[in-house]
C-alpha cells in the first residue's frame, strides 16, 4: 500500500479528516475529534499506527513481524504496522476499518447516527 493509497483510505470513512498536531510531518486522521490512524507519509517504509481489540493486537504482533507495539501510544490498544509490501492490502484496509470502527462505535449514539455508522 502506497502513502497515497493510505491516505485516500483514511479519508474515504463518513466524518474522517486529517489533521497535523505533532508537525507536517505527521497526518494524524480523526473522526469527531478522535484519532483512528497516524502516520508519517513520506517515510521510508511506510508505517500507520492504527486503534485495535487488545486480544487481536497481541495476535496480530505474535503472526506478522510488520505489526509491533503502538510507537508512543497505549501499547495495548495501538498497533504500528509497516506497510512494506509483506502484509496483504486487503489485510491492511481490513485493519484500518477497524480502527475507525472502534472509535466510531465508541462516540455518543448521535454522532454515530449523523455518520450513517451501523455496527457490524
Amino acid at each position: 500500500m502506497t502513502a497515497r493509497a493510505l491516505r485516500k483510505l483514511c479519508l474515504g470513512y463518513p466524518g474522517a479528516a486529517e489533521e497535523r498536531p505533532f508537525g507536517p510531518e505527521t497526518s494524524v486522521f480523526k473522526v469527531e475529534g478522535k484519532i483512528f490512524a497516524i502516520s508519517q507519509l513520506e517515510r521510508t517504509p511506510l508505517e500507520v499506527s492504527l486503534k485495535c481489540e487488545p486480544e487481536l493486537a497481541e495476535q496480530l504482533r505474535a503472526s506478522h513481524a510488520q505489526v509491533r507495539p503502538g510507537y508512543h501510544l497505549n501499547k495495548r490498544h495501538w498497533n504500528t504496522v509497516t506497510l512494506d509490501g509483506e502484509l496483504a492490502d486487503a489485510m491492511v484496509r481490513d485493519m484500518v476499518e477497524d480502527s475507525y470502527d472502534l472509535v466510531v462505535a465508541a462516540l455518543p449514539r448521535r454522532a454515530r447516527e449523523a455518520l450513517g455508522w451501523r455496527p457490524g
